[in-house]
């Protein structure tokens, strides 16, 4: 399944030729483009994010950073590719040095977002929704940090705070429902998925 992002910087599910392209345009970029760094990192993000080859995504985006140690982009990118394989520390000090780098970003919401998740996918709830909400502070219509505040917030057991997000949420994307998580969900491993789903739940999310 390939992800699409959407005005509320959600991501939908679209179909399987869009993959296969999204797939063969991006391994032709890194063939093309072997020593540019910006090709490689992007191409790679793509082939993990969109193809799912997380792998082959995160070794490319690995020999764009050997060029270019200097790409904030890049660090950012390979934090959300080693949410995705599983490897929060990694992710963490990856998505750290792309702040350290750019601390003045455009992005920089997205940055704290991903080390929110990162937290949350090491089982560290309260770091996870501290993070979630420094991404709130600039973006407060950010639904992704939205989900991941709520989230944290219910596994910490604080359910009035989560659930007092989902109401935000809800009144924002009414349609979002537990059986639909899977467009939007940010991790990749089975029992990730099963603890963010639990805490959204918790948080009020409708199934």
């Amino acid at each position: 399944m390939v992800y699409v992002l959407r005005k509320n910087y959600g991501w939908v599910a679209d179909d399987t030729q869009e993959i296969a392209e999204t797939e063969r345009l991006a391994r032709r970029a890194v063939r093309l483009a072997k020593e540019d760094a910006v090709a490689l990192y992007t191409g790679g993000f793509a082939l993990a994010r969109i193809a799912g080859y997380l792998d082959d995504g995160a070794a490319l985006i690995d020999r764009a950073l050997a060029l270019d140690p200097n790409l904030a982009a890049a660090w950012h990118l390979s934090g959300w590719v080693n949410i995705y394989i599983g490897r929060p520390e990694i992710a963490i000090d990856h998505i750290a040095r792309a702040m350290r780098l750019n601390p003045l970003g455009p992005l920089m919401f997205g940055m704290q977002n991903g080390t929110a998740a990162a937290h949350f996918l090491a089982g560290r709830y309260d770091e996870a929704s501290a993070w979630s909400e420094k991404a709130l502070r600039g973006h407060a219509d950010y639904l992704p940090a939205m989900r991941m505040a709520a989230a944290s917030h219910a596994c910490a057991g604080r359910l009035a705070e989560a659930q007092k997000t989902m109401a935000r949420i809800r009144q924002i994307d009414p349609e979002l429902r537990a059986s639909r998580l899977t467009d939007v969900v940010p991790f990749r491993g089975p029992q990730e998925i099963a603890r963010y789903v639990d805490g959204l739940r918790r948080a009020g999310l409708p199934v």
